[in-house]
């Protein structure tokens, strides 16, 4: 997914805002007043929150998911190169990590 896809997708959850807490280069999605994806715009990765175990495994299985950058590394995966990675996997992915930061049993495909 290209980071405008991304940024779309975000939106399109419940009750989810976009900030640039950081720097002009983060954008940061959060629902609840807590983050559960961040974006860096030019190096086209992205972080997930993700269930330690899951984090684990998906790094042992993907080689473009690496722990968090910058971010608890237990509960967070960078995924590099966003733009290569399948969107239904990458959606996928943000909704876990949307359901797992705001509580809601919201699934989208």
């Amino acid at each position: 997914m290209e980071i405008d896809e991304i940024r779309d997708y975000c939106l399109t959850l419940g009750d989810v805002s976009e900030h640039f807490p950081f720097d002009d280069d983060t954008l940061v999605f959060k629902t609840n007043g807590k983050m559960f994806v961040l974006v860096s715009l030019s190096e086209q990765t992205v972080n997930l929150k993700c269930d330690p175990e899951l984090a684990v495994e998906l790094r042992e299985t993907y080689s473009y998911v690496i722990p968090g950058y910058h971010m608890n590394k237990k509960h967070w995966n960078t995924i590099l190169e966003a733009s290569k990675v399948p969107n239904n996997q990458l959606k996928e992915w943000i909704n876990y990590s949307y359901r797992l930061v705001s509580g809601k049993d919201r699934y989208k495909k």
